[in-house]
């Protein structure tokens, strides 16, 4: 169909594109004069368009207003988030006509053509990569669609408008490819399998950051402390330990956290929200890390093991309180009384002996004595000194011992080890009642 008559007087002299007006033919001229009149007042760089110092200026703010409906990743541009789209949906719409290898991202299409086919095998570059067929331009921010219809697409990303609704849940989205990838959810379709174990995906973003565990590759290392990783979002999470950045409010109690993931755990508290079920015990839970630990309870997993004894534990804490024994750390000491505890419950417990608080708690009688303690377990290391029952012995000589605190001391015997130091004359001591 020719162009409507009005539009002949605002044709660029250069290449022949035409204009709807005199403003938008005076706003393509710098692509051929290579003027810049737009400068950004931080590093000084210059641009042809506004719209392109717009969007250079949000690498200086931190400005993402694009973000992913489905896994919430954020992008400066508009382009860069329809792309991104499509590692959710494995959709690879542009294919080479040479070699029919297809792409998700026409961009990535172009690199190929160039790279991997000279010379007089190279096809021409597809004609939607010349700057003629981009007729459908966003009055907003100035993105050129391919047609009528993918302008109508971008523009729900300034409208706010979301046309696709979930039969099952009634979430709404902006594009339909995202309501296909949340239906998924429900339906517990996982099309992306992964060809070395065989674990599948919901969408091919996950496989794809899968496999790297597969191969053990981190091309992504952080510029502070060297730690790499395998994928760049993980990265940018890792560097505010650095920087310090914590972007997701709680807005009840106005706690911050540096991950949207950390934020929802968290707004679980408040909510009292338990979306995770054992499937053996039917408790439920908020997080799904906490059930996994829970459900070695019955399975009887113990990944942790102590290097020293071979003692295993379900849970990573509970080996690292256990090593203490071995190392004599103690890291938790009374701030009235300076005396040192290896657990943080111990040191709860012995400040009440200060406010008097523990009396109440002594529920725990000795049948002997009659002395009153707050712990079964103090008790019955107490009822053994009665007995003269020593259950805990030395692993070098035959000698035993009532607790295991009097075991610890003793092997300081055969180690050598002097803890304990005079602070007049500098002597040191095996024991601390020798001090």
């Amino acid at each position: 169909m020719a162009p409507p008559q009005h539009m002949e007087g605002y044709k660029c002299h250069v290449c022949y594109k035409q204009f709807v007006n005199p403003s938008k033919l005076q706003q393509h001229m710098p692509i051929h004069t290579g003027e810049k009149p737009y400068e950004c007042s931080v590093c000084h760089v210059k641009f042809s368009f506004m719209v392109s110092l717009k969007v250079h200026q949000r690498t200086h703010t931190g400005e993402m207003p694009f973000e992913c409906s489905v896994c919430g990743k954020k992008f400066r541009q508009s382009g860069n988030l329809s792309s991104h789209l499509s590692t959710h949906t494995g959709e690879k719409p542009h294919e080479c006509t040479v070699c029919h290898k297809r792409f998700a991202v026409l961009g990535t299409l172009k690199i190929h053509l160039r790279t991997a086919h000279t010379g007089e095998e190279r096809p021409p570059e597809p004609v939607a990569f010349t700057r003629q067929r981009k007729r459908h331009e966003c009055p907003i921010c100035y993105k050129e669609s391919s047609g009528p219809s993918s302008l109508q697409q971008h523009m729900r990303i300034h409208t706010g408008e979301k046309p696709y609704e979930c039969s099952v849940c009634h979430m709404k989205f902006t594009f339909e490819v995202a309501l296909k990838v949340h239906q998924r959810t429900h339906t517990g379709e996982k099309p992306f399998e992964c060809s070395v174990c065989g674990k599948k995906f919901l969408i091919a973003g996950g496989l794809q950051s899968h496999l790297l565990t597969h191969t053990g590759e981190r091309p992504h290392e952080c510029t502070v402390c060297h730690r790499r990783f395998a994928l760049i979002p993980n990265l940018k999470i890792h560097l505010r330990t650095h920087t310090g950045e914590k972007l997701y409010e709680c807005t009840v109690c106005q706690r911050k956290f540096t991950q949207s993931g950390g934020l929802r755990r968290h707004f679980r508290k408040h909510t009292g929200e338990k979306p995770y079920e054992c499937p053996v015990c039917q408790r439920k839970f908020a997080d799904s890390g906490d059930m996994q630990k829970h459900m070695r309870i019955h399975t009887g997993e113990k990944p942790y093991e102590c290097s020293f004894c071979q003692k295993k534990f379900t849970q990573a804490q509970g080996l690292r309180v256990h090593l203490r024994v071995h190392t004599g750390e103690k890291a938790y000491e009374c701030p009235i009384c300076h005396k040192k505890y290896a657990q943080s419950n111990g040191l709860q417990r012995h400040i009440l002996s200060h406010t008097g608080e523990d009396r109440d708690r002594r529920l725990h009688e000795c049948v002997v004595c009659n002395r009153r303690f707050t712990q079964v377990g103090y008790l019955k290391t107490h009822l053994a000194r009665h007995t003269g029952e020593k259950p805990h012995k030395c692993s070098v000589c035959p000698e035993k011992f009532v607790s295991t605190a009097d075991l610890r001391s003793h092997m300081l015997t055969h180690t050598g080890e002097k803890p304990h130091e005079c602070t007049i004359c500098q002597k040191k001591f095996s024991v601390l009642k020798s001090l």
